[in-house]
């Protein structure tokens, strides 16, 4: 009987299971005909012998990682993959034989005469034809299917969610299922992706890790970038997370296991309560007025919520407190629209703090990673109090996320930290210039709940970058985007993202382009705007704007657009009714260019921007939208203290503006602040909040419908 499970090992899970250079110097062997010596005992058990002696053995209903070898290397050597690449040769040869076979007898005939639809099929034990009640799999290292990452349409008719709790039992033993049921018992979300046909196997985001099944029925070959210690915990999970989703009629976000708590109702938690009044206690004093012990209260307050496994209200409420040191260093970066969203996501994470996914309180704070390879978007380069920060965007096609990670530089005395200069600063033993425009593969690393990435330092010799190449054009479907239309249309059933989980670069793609249409420079706006479109022609505009920390950014990114750009990562949004890219880095035939870090002063001359190109006025809802949204920020910038009569006059102004277009309810909820603000108490803060959350959730929801 043929071992489906080999058969249905593809270079790309060969190479998750092992390394890509083990699979490339099998792979010659084979070609070459120093294939092994295979054989199959009764007991299904592969065998290889080598010319040289050594012996391999793979046993049914284990992985890769319990075969067994004779020579001295650790794990899944170079001898058990050429054993699979062997068995996959004789499978298909066999294959091959039995097809001129099939085609050439002569159909059975019976008394009656010749039998209709009578065939003839390979004896159960040739290689290649699956056991009763096996799903099919074509091998998958036929000539034709060598460079494919699996077999379409196979795995669709199985589910992880078939597996039992005894099957993972037997897998990873009683005490990792142990340790997993305590997971459940707290509950967790997970999202389940079922096979498509581009990519033909099930597998599950969990909080900081994804799970695959890439042949089915067979857990031994589930892969993960969890870190070994834990990846029988994680597929254990992940398990749970697709019977939970056909349970729910086959939904693909669910919420596992658990049961509410008082951490997880509305006013239920101490440490969100008190986080939600240093936020009012911030609106009524104002960013402009607030003494550095509230910036501190907000700190402690994010480190409460951190200890209590609140991640996304502590994220929100420590970037609060970075907002008000920002505005107390006057750094650039200072917007007091940021801090008006801010104030307002901690109340609404309150307010729906039933559901365990608005506050985090079911992610785990990191997960350690097995052996993984990323591949560099580009880096964005910021000017800080200090000095400058840089976060270098990793695409992780395992996981089909983008990771973050995050460096910061201080000036000495005196100097100006650039991009340009930042590119050649070190970090992780090279230079940033390479991280941002290569491979990164790593030992150490360990992923938080919202895709920020970390590198343990005491263990940089196990981190390497390396070019890299054309690893953009093999990204998976979900990170290189060939159809923005599709992209932002899966978008608009997102909830609100005042509480959506906190990921960083949740937007962040590759965009495959197919032409550049136009570039231009808007100095009225100092932005640089281009026209392109993408593989399926649909339209976008990159527009970037001019930043003073990265001088030569737009000269450089203006001439790798007219240079053959073939290529463009960045962040992806909608707004005012067109597709927009915030561009990271772009890709010519020349390599990756990550403008930031380029160098120039910004002097050159850049062809302006048409005249239809350049400062366009929105729409009059985005337009009294946009207003309404400043004028309430004013308010938390000044303060309700010290609301004065010409930023009461705007908020009128903003209400009139919206009525007209209308937006009565808006309107209302702005007129009911102003009439709140003449009496002491809380009523002006929680009118601000109403008028503020139902501003900002009915832009998000103009821009998705617009787009």
């Amino acid at each position: 009987m043929a071992r489906a499970d080999l058969l249905a090992l593809t270079p790309d899970t060969l190479t998750a299971l092992a390394n890509r250079g083990l699979v490339k110097r099998a792979t010659k062997e084979v070609d070459a005909g120093a294939a092994p010596a295979v054989t199959t005992e009764p007991d299904r058990t592969v065998r290889g012998r080598f010319a040289d002696g050594t012996t391999t053995s793979l046993p049914p209903g284990a992985g890769l990682d319990h075969g067994s070898c004779s020579c001295a290397a650790p794990g899944v050597c170079r001898h058990l993959i050429t054993v699979v690449l062997a068995y996959q040769r004789t499978a298909e040869a066999a294959r091959a034989t039995a097809a001129p076979e099939v085609a050439t007898a002569p159909a059975p005939e019976t008394a009656a005469g010749p039998a209709e639809d009578a065939g003839t099929e390979a004896p159960p034990d040739t290689p290649g034809t699956p056991a009763p009640g096996t799903p099919r799999t074509p091998a998958p290292n036929t000539p034709a299917d060598r460079d494919t990452p699996g077999t379409p349409g196979t795995p669709a008719a199985w589910s992880p969610a078939s597996l039992d709790d005894a099957a993972l039992t037997r897998a990873f033993g009683a005490p990792v299922l142990a340790a997993a049921r305590r997971t459940f018992e707290r509950g967790y979300g997970a999202r389940v992706h079922h096979p498509t046909s581009d990519r033909p196997e099930p597998w599950v985001e969990l909080p900081t890790c994804t799970v695959r099944f890439p042949v089915p029925g067979e857990i031994a070959y589930a892969l993960t970038d969890a870190a070994a210690a834990l990846r029988g915990e994680v597929v254990a999970l992940a398990v749970w997370a697709f019977r939970a989703a056909a349970e729910e009629g086959g939904h693909d976000t669910v919420q596992v296991g658990g049961r509410p708590t008082a951490r997880t109702t509305a006013g239920g938690s101490p440490a969100l309560d008190h986080s939600a009044s240093l936020a009012d206690e911030l609106l009524m004093t104002g960013v402009a007025h607030a003494s550095p012990v509230l910036a501190g209260a907000l700190t402690r307050a994010a480190e409460a919520l951190t200890a209590e496994s609140l991640h996304w209200p502590a994220g929100a409420v420590a970037e609060l407190a970075g907002r008000l040191t920002s505005y107390t260093a006057r750094s650039a970066d200072y917007r007091p629209e940021l801090v008006a969203e801010l104030l307002t996501e901690i109340h609404a994470r309150r307010r729906a703090a039933a559901r365990p996914s608005v506050l985090g309180v079911r992610e785990p704070g990191d997960t350690p990673l097995r052996r993984v390879r990323l591949t560099s978007l580009g880096c964005r380069v910021r000017a800080t109090a200090a000095g400058a920060a840089a976060e270098v965007y990793f695409a992780h096609p395992g996981a089909s996320a983008v990771l973050v990670l995050h460096k910061q530089w201080a000036a000495a005395d005196g100097q100006e930290l650039t991009g340009h200069r930042l590119s050649a600063r070190r970090h992780l033993g090279t230079t940033l210039s390479r991280l941002a425009t290569g491979n990164l593969v790593s030992e150490s690393a360990r992923r938080t709940a919202s895709r920020a990435l970390t590198i343990c330092g005491s263990r940089v010799g196990a981190t390497s970058v390396t070019p890299v190449g054309t690893s953009w054009t093999e990204l998976p479907g979900s990170l290189l985007v060939r159809d923005l239309r599709a992209l932002t249309g899966a978008w608009e059933s997102r909830p609100p993202r005042l509480i959506r989980p906190r990921v960083e670069a949740e937007s962040m793609r590759v965009v495959s382009l197919s032409e550049v249409e136009r570039v231009g420079y808007d100095p009225a706006e100092q932005r640089l705007e281009a026209v392109v479109r993408d593989e399926s022609g649909n339209r976008a505009r990159v527009s970037s704007a001019y930043r003073p920390a990265c001088p030569g950014a737009l000269d450089a990114l203006a001439g790798a657009l007219e240079g053959g750009a073939t290529h463009l990562s960045g962040s992806v949004r909608v707004a005012g009714g067109e597709i927009r890219i915030d561009p990271v880095a772009v890709l010519t035939p020349s390599g990756v260019l990550v403008p930031d870090l380029a160098p120039g002063d910004g002097s050159k001359a850049l062809a302006a921007a048409p005249a239809a190109e350049g400062h366009r006025p929105p729409d009059p809802l985005t337009a009294a939208l946009d207003e309404a949204a400043g004028a309430l920020a004013a308010v938390a910038h000044s303060g309700l203290r010290h609301l004065s009569v010409p930023a009461r006059d705007r908020i009128d102004g903003a209400a009139t503006a919206l009525s007209r277009t209308g937006l009565t309810r808006a309107a209302a909820l702005l007129r009911a602040f102003l009439e709140a603000t003449g009496t002491p108490g809380p009523a002006g803060t929680a009118a601000w909040l109403e008028a503020q959350l139902h501003i900002l959730v009915s832009g998000e929801l103009l821009d998705a419908g617009s787009g």
